[in-house]
């Protein structure tokens, strides 16, 4: 097909329309430049909004975290999009999510409520290799009684010769009465306290299994699941059971019995004692191939000693008490027997 020569009339018509070619590709480059301008600005913006957002993963109790989390938005205006924890699977579900995306990590921080998960995630290499993760405050395991019922509780605690599963001259009996004295036939059926597989209580009986060694610790648990204790879904579980008078003891946090105490529940903790364990809370700044500023600006803020004193103030953490005889455990021993230690909590606890 032949094409026919443009016409001097079409010419024309077509400068009138797109105008003088040479004026026409200024215009074009201009309008190139300002696209490309645009795309630099959105993506910039898209970054800048990304690093205002931290993904955190959280085991202290949202009800205690929730406010110190908006604090922190209101000084840095950076978004916390926190990830809570049941209190059925407290830490450890957490400890287990962030195992499973260690390759691939999602979380940017991680707030603990104990130690032991923490170092175990340390120890796998989950968080950032230089001033990765940090301890701070403390919370105590203590056990519960009911304000009304001391005597009941303390005539069965201290009549060591009710115990038909421990002998008088274990050690248990003698060095560590409140725990062994859950033993006793006068607590059957009356003792309440989270599964110890979980959280806290888990940890509990791991530092126990370490100071007590595993043959002497094996008796001890064996004789209390004989004594058919109440195992809770959680520690708070735990409080409630005893204020309720279906339990005569309870072994729980010390967190969860000031919470009560407000609740106006008749509770009391007894003191201290040489089993019990000191529970402090716990960040860990995750590894990342690109580290994100605003996650290393919220794991310092809740370092603070302002955000400290609001969680003593709000009972989620103690004040900070004289140093005590309590549980020291070793913590690179626990972590090594942790897989032998959890079976024998499952042969032992689960129903």
């Amino acid at each position: 097909m032949k094409l026919k020569p443009v016409s001097e009339n079409s010419r024309r018509r077509l400068l009138q329309a797109f105008g003088d070619v040479d004026y026409l590709v200024p215009l074009l480059i201009v309008g190139l430049l300002l696209l490309l301008a645009g795309i630099s600005i959105f993506r910039a913006k898209r970054t800048q909004s990304q690093s205002s957002n931290v993904i955190l993963y959280c085991a202290q109790d949202q009800v205690f975290a929730e406010p110190i989390l908006a604090e922190f938005t209101k000084q840095t205006g950076i978004a916390v999009k926190p990830v809570f924890d049941s209190e059925a699977v407290k830490t450890v579900g957490l400890a287990n999510r962030l195992l499973a995306e260690r390759d691939h990590p999602v979380c940017d921080v991680f707030w603990g409520n104990e130690e032991f998960r923490t170092r175990q995630l340390a120890a796998a290499g989950v968080f950032r290799a230089m001033n990765g993760w940090t301890a701070f405050g403390q919370r105590s395991r203590r056990l519960v009684v009911r304000q009304d019922r001391f005597a009941e509780v303390f005539s069965n605690q201290y009549s060591v010769n009710q115990s038909k599963r421990l002998p008088n001259t274990d050690p248990l009996v003698t060095d560590y009465l409140p725990l062994a004295a859950l033993t006793n036939s006068a607590f059957c059926g009356r003792v309440s306290l989270a599964l110890p597989l979980f959280g806290t209580t888990a940890t509990h009986f791991l530092a126990l299994r370490q100071h007590w060694g595993e043959s002497n610790w094996l008796v001890w648990c064996r004789a209390l699941a004989a004594n058919r204790p109440f195992l809770e879904e959680g520690n708070s579980h735990v409080v409630k059971r005893v204020a309720r008078g279906e339990a005569l003891i309870g072994l729980t946090d010390s967190d969860d019995i000031t919470a009560a105490q407000r609740e106006g529940l008749p509770v009391a903790a007894l003191p201290i004692f040489p089993a019990s364990l000191l529970i402090p809370n716990t960040l860990g700044l995750i590894a990342k191939p690109k580290p994100n500023p605003a996650a290393e600006k919220l794991y310092e803020f809740l370092q603070s000693p302002a955000v400290h004193e609001q969680l003593i103030t709000a009972a989620a953490l103690e004040p900070e008490m004289p140093a005590t005889n309590t549980l020291r455990p070793n913590w690179p021993v626990l972590l090594r027997d942790l897989d032998r230690a959890t079976d024998q909590l499952k042969e032992v606890f689960q129903r």
